[in-house]
């Protein structure tokens, strides 16, 4: 038995990049942002340390990030780990390891994340594309425009808040 499963809550250090593969699939990428910090035995001084994902997501969640995430919004992403190897411009072959995103949430508050349009819910959860060892990226000129957006229905104010809770709440 073996798992290969990624958990990350960070804020984007780009805005996504959108494109759609011949087949239609979209495709969304960006750079995630996780920091750690803890204080140094030696100094007292804290310390921070920043570590840089780059996150792919397909399908609708690539195009629900693409819509309404940007440079900034933090947001849960949830999927695993790839390996891809390419060759650097000093002739080196590298590995690079990637976030392939099955489920994507948006947090922190609406203005952070989305338009004032954007639709209510908070999550989704797509199955992954289909697995091959063919991960080579088609040439950018083989990917399509991004079709025109869909009209979407107003989506409903939410429901206001009850000021009118008890203390009660065992958490």
């Amino acid at each position: 038995m073996s798992l290969n499963k990624v958990m990350l809550i960070g804020r984007l250090g780009r805005d996504p990049e959108m494109r759609y593969m011949p087949s239609g699939d979209a495709v969304c990428n960006f750079s995630l942002a996780t920091d750690e910090s803890w204080n140094d035995k030696q100094s007292g001084q804290k310390v921070s340390k920043t570590e840089w994902h780059n996150i792919t997501l397909f399908n609708k969640t690539a195009e629900i990030a693409g819509q309404y995430l940007k440079k900034g919004s933090q947001v849960y992403i949830e999927g695993r780990i790839q390996s891809r190897k390419y060759t650097g411009k000093d002739g080196v072959e590298r590995t690079a390891y990637d976030i392939v995103g099955n489920q994507m949430q948006m947090l922190g508050s609406k203005n952070d994340n989305a338009p004032s349009a954007a639709p209510s819910y908070d999550s989704y959860t797509a199955a992954p594309p289909p697995q091959n060892n063919h991960h080579a990226a088609p040439a950018a000129a083989s990917y399509q425009a991004p079709p025109p957006p869909q009209q979407q229905r107003p989506v409903a104010d939410p429901p206001a808040p009850v000021e009118d809770i008890d203390d009660d709440i065992p958490f």
